[in-house]
């Protein structure tokens, strides 16, 4: 199902709205309050610092004082519920910012930015964990990119919209009526969220939030996996946090633009994660794939290095209008830059949540995205630190944004080596995304959790890549050590945690240290995937399945789950029109192939003969 069909479902369309109108609010208010406090009220220079630096603080501090209280809430409580009450609250805070706007109180004003920092927070863990359980699995990475576009764009017009309202005649009740009617329409759209039941109703509150946050960051390391994917969503948040911080500065100093430049460049960076958030579902095939993160980050480098070189010293020309700016000599590779960091900035961050949402249990979710936030505050304060202190050594804005760029790519490859899978992934999916066009049907009969044995028929070298990238969990091959070592597509199987085996007259020790492995697998709750033929198939046909399959659930009888590989036979890398067991070179690309899942069956009653049966059937004609 396309993305955009979602839009039209009320089990995501009235949370999507809401959300969208949280995030115009939330930075509707900032701005207007920005404009008031700059040009309204007659401060000198250094109260206008000190309240522009103070400002970040009081918003983020509800992020580290009451982030693990919203995941215990998010948890124990129906999150259409909770989601309504914050809207109302909301209502609430936007009419004392009228009351601050009219008295131009600072301190009314720093005390709905507080409120607005506390609801953001509590809202923070309702927003991603709902996704998961209004979803389906193919509509998860979907779902994440509409709310990531949306949510880009509506702090985009939001920061415009109640900048224009208090600079305007009306001023003070422009900005006011434009922030109250738009908390109105979100509590409207809250009450047609459907009913979404609490995901953990028993859990035992803990009010002190000190402890709370231990507790939840301990859940969050939990998963190695996870865990790495919060550490690179925190690091989207201090790469964005040294950027977005610069480019006022940034947009006069060195592209010589006025007030138009700068929405212009926001516009362009907002725009470009919105179409990588967009563009990750059809990248990715319906599925979570982190595959895409490495790409992102790499595109976030290499356009981060380009912007540097782009524009590094002064233009010579002040005040631009965004239409004069474009049309003077290089500005368009400058705009071009911009907007291919967001866009690669969107492949980055929508796998990375949506493979924490598929991968957290529904009953932990939302204290993981609390601690999540909690992290993520981490990095905004390190962000800001260090931007300033790098300016203050006397780095240039575009010196500034070359050693972010760079760092980007220290520390997620520093990432990708503590989790392989990323890069395993990627390496996968690039593969598979080249040669093939793979249609999945039957997915959802592989459980989300727990151990299962999978067998399939064995055509190519490129089974288990097609499986892997097909599958959603994580999938431990059992796979002949030859084919094991492979150049190239040895990491990914080393990466994937792959199981060698051999025959039992040629390499015994092996052999048993293999069946070892796939008990222990199995044990820890795995799924593991074996092709029982015992080698590609010489002919395009299935061969009789070897009895070692029965060895493994005599051992441990786990459901089996069979699938079979279609089409393969005619692409690239089986044994067709090979000469002395040498496949030739491939004679096309983009083949068209199909993965079909079987229902399960009860591993204690099934054998090899059942199982070969299963395939055939799965298969067809179709080799």
């Amino acid at each position: 199902m396309n993305q955009f069909r979602l839009l039209g479902k009320r089990r995501f369309a009235p949370f999507f709205a809401v959300q969208s109108l949280a995030a115009f609010n939330d930075n509707a208010f900032r701005n207007a309050t920005i404009v008031l406090v700059g040009f309204e009220m007659g401060l000198t220079t250094s109260q206008i610092g000190f309240y522009s630096n103070l400002a970040p603080a009081i918003f983020i501090l509800p992020f580290f004082l009451f982030s693990a209280s919203a995941g215990q809430l998010g948890e124990k409580y129906e999150k259409h519920t909770l989601i309504r009450w914050v809207r109302v609250l909301e209502i609430v805070a936007v009419c004392i910012a009228a009351w601050g706007f009219y008295a131009k109180s600072p301190l009314l004003l720093f005390v709905v930015l507080f409120l607005m920092g506390v609801l953001s927070t509590v809202f923070g863990p309702i927003k991603y964990a709902i996704l998961p359980q209004v979803l389906k699995p193919g509509e998860l990475v979907g779902g994440n990119g509409l709310v990531e576009t949306g949510t880009d764009i509506a702090i985009l017009v939001g920061m415009i919209a109640g900048g224009a309202a208090m600079a305007s005649h009306a001023g003070w009740l422009a900005a006011s009526v434009l922030i109250i009617g738009i908390a109105v329409l979100g509590l409207a759209a809250s009450f047609a969220i459907p009913r979404v039941p609490a995901a953990a109703p028993d859990l035992k509150f803990n009010w002190n939030p000190v402890t709370e946050s231990g507790r939840v960051l301990k859940l969050t390391a939990k998963r190695r996996a996870v865990f790495n994917s919060v550490l690179g969503i925190s690091w989207f948040w201090f790469f964005g946090g040294v950027v977005t911080a610069q480019l006022p500065n940034y947009t006069r100093m060195y592209l010589g633009g006025g007030a138009s430049v700068e929405i212009m460049v926001l516009a362009l960076f907002s725009i470009g994660v919105g179409i990588g958030s967009l563009l990750c579902e059809r990248l990715s095939g319906h599925k979570v794939e982190i595959g895409l993160v490495p790409m992102g980050a790499f595109g976030m480098t290499v356009f981060g290095v380009l912007l540097y070189f782009a524009r590094h010293t002064a233009p010579g020309y002040t005040e631009l209008g965004w239409l004069a700016f474009l049309g003077r000599a290089g500005n368009g590779w400058i705009a071009a830059d911009l907007a291919l960091i967001g866009v690669f900035t969107g492949f980055f961050i929508v796998p990375l949540f949506a493979l924490v949402q598929s991968r957290t249990p529904q009953g932990e979710l939302s204290r993981v995205i609390a601690g999540n936030n909690i992290i993520n505050a981490i990095f905004l304060v390190a962000a800001a630190l260090f931007g300033l202190g790098l300016l203050a050594a006397g780095l240039t804005i575009p010196q500034l944004f070359l050693v972010t760029a760079v760092l980007n790519a220290v520390v997620t490859l520093w990432i990708f080596l503590l989790v392989p899978e990323f890069l395993m992934r990627f390496v996968d999916w690039l593969l598979i995304s080249v040669l093939y066009r793979v249609r999945v049907e039957g997915l959802e009969r592989i459980p989300d959790e727990g151990p299962a044995l999978l067998v399939c028929n064995h055509v190519s070298f490129m089974d288990a890549l097609i499986i892997m990238g097909s599958v959603r969990r994580p999938v431990r091959f059992v796979m002949y050590y030859k084919i094991f070592r492979v150049p190239v597509l040895s990491f990914v199987f080393r990466a994937a945690k792959a199981i060698p085996i051999a025959g039992g007259k040629e390499n015994p020790k092996l052999l048993a240290r293999a069946f070892d492995e796939i008990d222990a697998a199995l044990a820890e709750g795995e799924l593991v995937c074996v092709f029982p033929e015992g080698g590609l198939t010489l002919d395009g046909e299935i061969a009789t399945f070897r009895p070692g399959v029965e060895k493994i659930l005599a051992r441990r009888p786990v459901p089996v789950i069979p699938m079979a590989l279609r089409g393969l036979w005619r692409s690239m890398w089986s044994r067709r029109d090979s000469r002395m067991g040498r496949a030739r070179l491939p004679r096309r690309f983009r083949a068209r192939i199909e993965l079909a899942v079987g229902a399960h069956e009860d591993g204690a009653r099934s054998d090899a003969t059942q199982m070969e049966a299963a395939v055939r059937a799965l298969r067809g004609a179709d080799a």
